[in-house]
């Protein structure tokens, strides 16, 4: 199976630097629903096969562009979800973010006893992703594109994805509408077949000014 995994285009949380993780979530900006938009057209000519989106707002109205193009019907999934900031929930503060982003990316490395302040272990994260691409690849889809959360896709591709250094991945952001691509399955694994760090629409749909929490890089 291919799959493509795409963050969601930006919200207002993003802009302001917040760890919102908590359901449903906000809406997009009108910087990230033109890089919503854009998504059918830099895709253009490759195959969907299918689309999944997680239970947050953000990625369905991410997807619904391409959803309209392909005519295709999103599969929702929880699984897909942000990985739950618990204590450091709507936090601002550099020193929050910091811990966020070192314990998602500790899991990568294989400390997943670690557990985020107040929120789950990397097992109980790790172990839902899974389910839910698996849930995916049991369908048999050749393509599918699945729409997910900033440090959700980069710390289970850090684990899972062959081809991909775990310490690049923890210091370099992934943009909204940034993509992980892989191929593979559950029980062979993964492999790395591309990274797009910027929004796939092009580097113009970049954030200009944004102290983005679960996109931005673990600073040493």
């Amino acid at each position: 199976m291919r799959l493509l995994l795409l963050r969601h285009g930006q919200t207002p949380s993003n802009v302001a630097g917040l760890l919102d993780t908590g359901a449903p979530g906000p809406r997009l900006t009108p910087l990230g629903e033109r890089q919503a938009a854009a998504v059918p057209t830099a895709l253009d000519g490759r195959p969907i096969d299918a689309l999944a989106v997680s239970s947050l707002l953000r990625t369905s109205l991410t997807a619904g562009p391409l959803a309209a193009d392909r005519t295709l019907r999103p599969t929702v999934l929880d699984g897909l979800r942000e990985i739950e900031a618990g204590a450091l929930e709507m936090s601002a503060d550099l020193d929050d973010h910091h811990t966020y982003l070192e314990t998602v990316f500790a899991w990568s490395r294989g400390d997943r006893g670690r557990r985020m302040p107040g929120g789950p272990d990397g097992d109980t994260f790790l172990d839902r992703f899974d389910d839910a691409v698996a849930a995916l690849a049991v369908r048999d889809h050749g393509v599918v594109l699945a729409v997910s959360h900033g440090a959700a896709i980069r710390s289970w591709a850090g684990a899972r994805v062959r081809g991909l250094d775990v310490e690049e991945l923890a210091h370099t952001p992934l943009a909204n509408t940034g993509l992980i691509e892989v191929d593979g399955d559950p029980a062979r694994g993964w492999r790395l077949v591309d990274w797009q760090r910027h929004p796939v629409g092009g580097e113009r749909l970049d954030a200009v000014v944004a102290n983005d929490p679960t996109g931005e890089p673990v600073d040493d």
